[in-house]
């Protein structure tokens, strides 16, 4: 009976390993149909010709930045008459998207070469033009001389699910066609200084030289392309960012039409709805972006106003913070859109129309608030504030009201994370207009909630929770 009973087991282990063997997917049809669409790019930036310069005399790479000098050695030396092929060499990856040569990959794979070359499955090496790159997406078209090459298939990133297998094809550390597989780790990602982009987020091991190629879902569709990696070593460490197929498809289009993207602007800063956030602000879950300050004379001054959550911009769902920039660049300019807000705790459409986003806009004002005698302020929740002028208004950016914060003294005050320079602007909901008014506003709220404080810090506006402390009876 034992016997059996062992054997009864053992077998029941053998079945269940083979059905999660078969629930494994298989990755090998997939790689055969697509890695001749994906390429090894190769780029070379040639140096100017040092070797003829007298002993003892060496140039920064940039130049001398003195057009006299340089034309004295150009003249005398020959500096910079030759280029000398010892040039910085840089790897990346990219992938074919039509028959006549076009291929996607990262704008910093490509910046600042002299020299393009790619290097197809099939062993041919082909010289490389720039069509158009776009530093905001990190993505760049490339054109090569040849016909009937394989293209690859875009999906959507939109249906992309986590926890979904994905597998990257591409040349790290120059090894060409090399894959890797994980699963979408999650979605909508906010990096650092890429606000325009919700990054996918992956376990597929990516390594220098990946960048610029393709991941793919299980259908061998591409729905993103690697772009950077979260690294303390340089290499690999289980956090890889891909840029979402349906941002590079509306990037690539423009790029390929006039070789420059254009994007929708709103101005307005936002940020993320935390738990606390929304329950300030009327909402049952952490939704959609904060309206934390609005850009006088942008397309949204007088239409949207400090404390707007955006749940939807021209139709589409707005989820979190990091969803809205990439909606609103993507949209048409110059054109009347429908933006759905919950202001006061109601939902309300407003309309408006959108403008186009320049450089110039995306500045932020590096003006420092003005530093005053600690003695002069006035004691308000918990903070060290006084009244500022209309000079600090004008170098921060706003209108009417504020008070500068000297120092944070309660613990309440310091949980908020207030700091010291911060300019209060509103106080829940309401207009700060001076010291006086803010200690009108906070008798009137109620202690067992917490509510917003909108400040202005090193030129953006953002929102805090104060939770205010109970008053003791006089």
């Amino acid at each position: 009976m034992r016997m059996w009973a062992s054997f009864l087991t053992t077998l029941l282990l053998f079945l269940s390993s083979l059905a999660a063997a078969n629930d494994f997917p298989d990755f090998t049809t997939l790689v055969k149909q697509q890695s001749a669409s994906v390429v090894n790019i190769s780029t070379e930036r040639r140096l100017p010709n040092r070797s003829k310069l007298p002993p003892g005399i060496e140039i920064p790479e940039g130049g001398t930045g003195n057009e006299a000098l340089d034309e004295f050695l150009k003249r005398f030396f020959e500096y910079g008459e030759e280029e000398d092929d010892s040039g910085n060499d840089s790897l990346g990856s990219g992938f074919i998207v039509s028959a006549d040569g076009y291929i996607i990959t990262n704008h910093h794979v490509v910046d600042g070469a002299d020299e393009i070359m790619v290097n197809l499955n099939d062993r041919r090496e082909l010289s490389a033009s720039v069509i158009g790159t776009d530093k905001r997406s990190d993505l760049a078209l490339l054109k090569i001389d040849a016909k009937d090459l394989p293209v690859v298939t875009f999906g959507s990133s939109e249906d992309l699910e986590v926890g979904e297998w994905v597998i990257a094809i591409g040349s790290p550390f120059g090894f060409d066609h090399s894959v890797t597989a994980g699963i979408v780790s999650a979605k909508e990602r906010n990096l650092p200084a890429e606000s325009y982009i919700p990054f996918i987020q992956t376990d597929v091991a990516i390594n220098p030289g990946n960048s610029g190629g393709p991941l793919f879902n299980l259908k061998g569709e591409v729905v993103g392309i690697n772009s950077q990696i979260y690294s303390r070593t340089g290499g690999f460490m289980g956090l890889s960012f891909s840029i979402p197929v349906d941002v590079a498809k509306n990037v690539i289009d423009q790029l390929k039409e006039t070789g420059e993207v254009r994007r929708g602007w709103l101005g307005v800063y936002i940020q993320e709805v935390t738990r606390q956030l929304a329950t300030t602000f009327g909402l049952d879950h952490p939704v959609g972006a904060l309206v934390a300050q609005v850009m006088p004379g942008g397309p949204a001054d007088g239409v949207l106003k400090p404390g707007d959550v955006i749940l939807e911009f021209a139709g589409k769902s707005v989820d979190s913070s990091a969803t809205l920039p990439f909606h609103v660049g993507s949209a048409s300019i110059d054109k009347d859109v429908d933006v759905l807000v919950k202001r006061n705790g109601s939902n309300l459409l407003v309309s408006l129309r959108l403008g186009e986003l320049r450089q110039q806009d995306l500045k932020e004002q590096e003006e420092e608030v003005e530093e005053k005698e600690e003695q002069t302020s006035d004691i308000v929740v918990g903070l060290a504030v006084e009244n500022i002028d209309d000079d600090i208004r004008e170098s921060v950016g706003i209108d009417e009201g504020g008070v500068l914060v000297q120092r944070v003294l309660s613990d309440a005050a310091m949980s908020a994370e207030v700091e010291r320079g911060d300019i209060i602007t509103r106080f829940d909901g309401q207009l700060v207009e001076d010291v006086q008014g803010l200690l009108k506003l906070s008798k009137l709220v109620n202690t067992d909630k917490p509510v917003a404080i909108l400040v202005i810090r090193d030129g953006a506006a953002r929102f805090l929770v104060y939770k205010p402390e109970e008053r003791s009876e006089k």
